[in-house]
């Protein structure tokens, strides 16, 4: 194939011309030919500062991420006798981030002989799961992994 289709840097199209007459209407220019689409037919080639070309590329890409929403998983972490205030205040927080769209992952932690009383955690954590009912669902149910019983929610 010794035939291009040849967009010139303005974008304007030239026509069907030789790979060896595209090339050098770019050196001309002090440009570069680059290949825009390689399965027509002939292949479509385009004049253009290849640079600049990357570099608006890659700006491009970096603010098509920071548009991006990030949804994680945050842990909320407690122990089985935990007081009636601070209870709260951790739904609170569970309800913030689920409100953000965040998955979060409820930790009872047991020390101790607190691992004679793990019906404590369990039951917490059905308390949790009535209390956001509402605006979450539960992922993974209320599981014992070694001295810590996880729960995750995501928001409906």
């Amino acid at each position: 194939m010794d035939k291009i289709r040849l967009i010139d840097f303005e974008g304007r199209q030239v026509g069907i011309v030789s790979k060896k007459e595209g090339l050098e209407l770019a050196e001309k220019n002090n440009l570069d030919l680059v290949e825009v689409a390689p399965d027509a037919d002939p292949p479509v080639c385009r004049i253009i500062d290849y640079g600049k070309y990357k570099y608006s590329l890659d700006k491009k890409t970096k603010s098509g991420k920071k548009k991006q929403k990030n949804s994680g998983m945050k842990e909320i972490k407690m122990r089985p006798n935990i007081g009636e205030h601070d209870y709260n205040f951790k739904i609170k927080h569970l309800s913030n981030f689920l409100k953000d769209g965040n998955q979060v992952k409820i930790t009872i932690m047991f020390r101790g002989r607190e691992m004679n009383y793990i019906d404590l955690g369990r039951r917490l954590l059905e308390r949790i799961i009535k209390d956001t009912n509402e605006i979450a669902k539960v992922i993974k149910e209320p599981k014992l992994e070694g001295r810590n019983m996880a729960l995750v929610l995501m928001p409906k």
